[in-house]
């Protein structure tokens, strides 16, 4: 846990963002529903965790994921798919990272494939939590809390003089 500026403890730099291992940064445990689970149950599942994408494993086994954005491209508007299998709609062998993983891979990951969330799977490729956007949002938050209080409103915002006494 990163403490306060002030503190003993150094704040991390930029480069280390890049090196910094996922597992130092708080983390979603996964809520996992087994293969073959019918959609009307996998949806309520997700609805009952906020929304938050939900893993369908086979055993110990990653096999996919279902989101939101799978909800509404391929569930919304169709009739009698509720009673399908999840299989059948979830996103199969999605991009996972591990723990040990960066957090600059995850950035990338998530930039190149679009993603809010990527599944965690352990070093058996067992399901072992999900890293959400808001999760590495809040350790930058914490890591670099002067630059983060210093933005300015609007982004490309340029400061005529700076505020302060």
């Amino acid at each position: 846990m990163l403490k306060a500026p002030g503190d003993t403890t150094e704040r991390i730099s930029r480069a280390q963002l890049r090196t910094e291992r996922i597992k130092t940064l708080g983390h979603c445990d996964p809520v996992t529903v087994p293969s073959g689970t019918p959609l009307r149950s996998a949806i309520a599942t997700m609805q009952s965790n906020d929304g938050e994408p939900i893993l369908i494993a086979d055993g110990q086994r990653l096999l996919g994921v279902l989101t939101e954005r799978d909800v509404l491209l391929k569930i919304l508007g169709r009739e009698g798919i509720l009673d399908e299998p999840v299989d059948h709609v979830m996103t199969r062998d999605p991009q996972t990272l591990t723990a040990d993983s960066t957090v600059g891979e995850a950035l990338e990951l998530m930039e190149s494939g679009r993603y809010r969330t990527v599944p965690l799977v352990d070093e058996t490729g067992a399901p072992a939590g999900l890293l959400r956007q808001q999760d590495i949002v809040e350790y930058v938050a914490e890591a670099f809390p002067q630059e983060i209080l210093n933005l300015p409103p609007r982004p490309h915002q340029v400061m005529e003089e700076q505020e302060g006494a």
